[in-house]
């Protein structure tokens, strides 16, 4: 649907934001990303999501007034850190969970990225909750991984390969499936951060 706005129905634009419940909800936001993942972004339609949670698509409409303040909420609302809570007493250790935590999610991540690609670049509100869902929360766990690495004197202040760590991590995960034909598994990462990223900080 090229505008999710102009198709809605006046009516249901304008009426009041009914209530669902958090258990709805969450169907209603599996289904778009699923859908997406599936699709592609272009693809899905309020109807689709509609038809395919059995409600009507007024109801969407009342609750997300447009497709991308939908597929926004449900990217929010999707927000796991799978870097969070690492911490293995080593940064060695710690990049190599990270690279685990992220093999296990790296598909369906991936798939929702490369999906959301070019609306993403046209749409400012979904930019920004594509960054606050998978995007910022890892990073700064990464982040705070690095910093205690430095606290620890494992890597010196100031370490030129601290600041594109982040880059090195989330860029293989999107660069494998076009090199190679085939998401970035947790043995695949965790080799890359052995032969790669530990290397480029000085640890082995």
């Amino acid at each position: 649907m090229t505008s999710q706005a102009a198709d809605a129905p006046d009516t249901v634009v304008a009426s009041r934001r009914s209530k669902i419940t958090p258990e709805r909800e969450r169907e209603f936001f599996d289904a778009v990303l699923e859908q997406i993942r599936q699709c592609g972004y272009d693809s899905v339609t309020m109807e689709g999501i509609a038809a395919s949670t059995r409600c009507s698509k007024s109801t969407l409409y009342r609750q997300w007034k447009t497709k991308p303040q939908f597929v926004a909420a449900a990217l929010r609302a999707s927000r796991q850190v799978k870097f969070a809570g690492i911490d293995t007493g080593s940064l060695a250790g710690d990049l190599r969970r990270a690279a685990r935590a992220a093999g296990d999610w790296s598909g369906k991540d991936t798939r929702l990225l490369q999906a959301l690609g070019h609306a993403v670049t046209t749409d400012q509100e979904l930019a920004q909750a594509l960054r606050e869902a998978l995007v910022d929360p890892e990073i700064a766990a990464l982040q705070e991984i690095l910093a205690r690495g430095v606290a620890r004197g494992e890597v010196r202040p100031g370490h030129p390969a601290l600041e594109y760590i982040p880059a090195m991590m989330f860029g293989v995960l999107r660069v494998r499936p076009m090199l190679d034909g085939q998401y970035a598994d947790s043995d695949y990462l965790v080799r890359f951060v052995e032969a790669a990223v530990l290397p480029s900080l000085g640890l082995t």
